[in-house]
């Protein structure tokens, strides 16, 4: 094990790196393609020539390799099939290099489900595998989206991928999978996060029929955590949090805020569970109102 002063030191050499990553020309060269509104036309021109990955990434090779402790500057995804790391990240958009391994693919199960996630991708293929691209469309998700009556999936025709191809995929009416990849899948995917739908859906392949939604809105689920929290708590002044979380975008919170306000306090919560219960954009949550509101209209009575 080295000694604490080795790792504050080699922490030190870390942080001074990635600092001059961050001002370097190839990143501000980055951040001045994304400094205006048509990200999605700033981010085609990115992904047409990969060239600039090697100059961004070069000095963080060079200080990897003569030092051993040092961490660059990246966030890492790892599953089973691949890796991944986000090389620029902005408010509008994330730029991620990943590695598709053509060996796990081939070994993994097929799949019985596809994803939509939601994610409006620009992916340019550095190194294609020949793989195929199988691709999914759903329906729009509307703000009176409904898992009931939600309609299935519909196959595409599938893509053949090709190095150095740029594929668009919204993610917000489309799912797709990679298969038969010859070898190793080398891709740059943009991420425009100003067009991402707040769920993502999985779809069983068989029938088309939706399976689960997830959501994309980190901060509408960290909402329902401590909205949570503050009704376990029994916090001053939380009834207006709740209050303000059933008129949230998302309708997961709207109706995950009535229920923890209604455990807290039943009647201050009853005139905005009867406006939900007419009127909210969701029938989900209109369904949902309606039937918990005559239950409680049933207690309150007795």
């Amino acid at each position: 094990m080295a000694e604490r002063s080795a790792l504050d030191a080699a922490a030190a050499r870390s942080f001074a790196a990635a600092a001059r990553f961050r001002a370097s020309e190839p990143y501000r060269a980055l951040e001045a393609a994304f400094a205006g509104n048509a990200v999605e036309d700033a981010a085609a021109i990115v992904l047409a020539d990969a060239e600039w990955v090697g100059a961004l990434i070069a000095p963080l090779v060079a200080a990897l390799a003569d030092d051993s402790w040092f961490e660059p500057p990246f966030r890492v995804a790892r599953d089973g099939l691949r890796i991944g790391t986000v090389l620029f990240e902005n408010p509008a958009v994330s730029i991620a290099a990943t590695v598709l391994s053509a060996d796990a693919l081939s070994a993994a199960p097929r799949p019985q489900t596809v994803v939509v996630p939601g994610r409006l991708t620009l992916t340019r293929y550095v190194r294609a595998g020949n793989a195929r691209l199988r691709l999914w469309d759903a329906e729009p998700m509307g703000e009176d989206f409904s898992a009931e009556t939600a309609r299935p999936c519909r196959p595409a025709p599938d893509l053949v991928l090709r190095d150095g191809a740029v594929v668009r995929l919204d993610g917000r009416t489309r799912g797709h999978l990679i298969e038969s990849a010859q070898s190793d899948v080398v891709t740059l995917n943009a991420t425009i996060r100003a067009a991402t739908a707040p769920y993502a859906r999985e779809y069983a392949i068989g029938s088309g029929a939706l399976v689960r939604i997830a959501t994309n809105d980190d901060r509408a689920a960290r909402t329902q955590m401590l909205l949570a929290y503050l009704r376990l708590a029994q916090r001053p002044g939380a009834q207006q949090r709740f209050a303000a979380a059933t008129r949230d975008p998302a309708f997961f919170l709207r109706w995950g805020a009535m229920r923890e306000w209604l455990a807290i306090d039943t009647r201050a919560a009853l005139p905005r569970l009867r406006e939900m219960a007419e009127a909210d954009p969701n029938a989900e949550v209109r369904a949902a109102a309606r039937a918990t509101l005559a239950l409680v209209e049933q207690r309150i009575a007795a």
